[in-house]
């Protein structure tokens, strides 16, 4: 019997332990790469999930900031005007639309396109500061952002931004004359020859005794 099933397994091969062991090492060293792989994988899922915590945690506390701080300076440049930032899917914050709700004293607009152009320019500038104050720089820069305003709001905005100067320095070109009184050093463009133009200064805080950080510079002539 023995013999017989010798027979049908035909001749043997010399070679065959050595063709084993070759294979075997390579198995091993496979197997050894796709752990590797693997414990590569498991790192960079959890480098990426930590990133997504911490940047969601980042994400959120800004969010929170901006926030306050938006409905604070629309309260006050709209006098008792309500305003917030709402997450339309706070699951997802990375992810997730942001919603601007505005409503000035006395309105309730469905869109923010039912707002005039004055009260559209302080729901911006509302916003801008909000996040300005969260992230300040030693200077701001303004360009006739007060042109769309009515006298009241001017006003307002002119004190809010007398304010603001105490702690960085504001620079706003600007026609309006709300805006220039407020103003601690003025920047003015003359033409006193046809054709050539040429800057004057006045420094207020020198004739108040102060020192102030309000600028108006030079605006385009005519």
């Amino acid at each position: 019997m023995i013999t017989e099933r010798l027979e049908r397994l035909g001749r043997v091969n010399p070679l065959a332990g050595d063709d084993y062991r070759k294979e075997q090492e390579e198995l091993t060293r496979l197997v050894t790469q796709r752990a590797d792989v693997l414990a590569a994988k498991d790192s960079l899922l959890k480098t990426i999930a930590e990133i997504d915590r911490f940047a969601r945690e980042q994400f959120v506390a800004t969010f929170t900031a901006v926030r306050e701080s938006f409905q604070r300076i629309f309260a006050r440049l709209f006098v008792e005007g309500e305003a917030d930032l709402i997450l339309d899917a706070p699951a997802n914050p990375l992810e997730s639309p942001i919603t601007i709700i505005a409503k000035p004293r006395g309105k309730a607009p469905k869109r923010l396109d039912q707002l005039s152009d004055g009260e559209k320019a302080l729901l911006a500038l509302s916003l801008l500061f909000a996040f300005y104050e969260y992230k300040p720089a030693p200077f701001c820069f303004l360009d006739e952002v007060d042109a769309p305003l009515d006298d009241a709001n001017v006003d307002r905005f002119a004190q809010f931004l007398k304010e603001l100067s105490a702690r960085t320095q504001i620079m706003i070109i600007t026609h309006n004359r709300a805006t220039v009184e407020q103003a601690d050093v003025l920047f003015g463009v003359t033409t006193e020859e046809p054709g050539v133009s040429k800057i004057v200064s006045v420094k207020l805080t020198d004739l108040a005794g102060t020192k102030g950080k309000l600028l108006i510079p030079p605006a385009n002539p005519g």
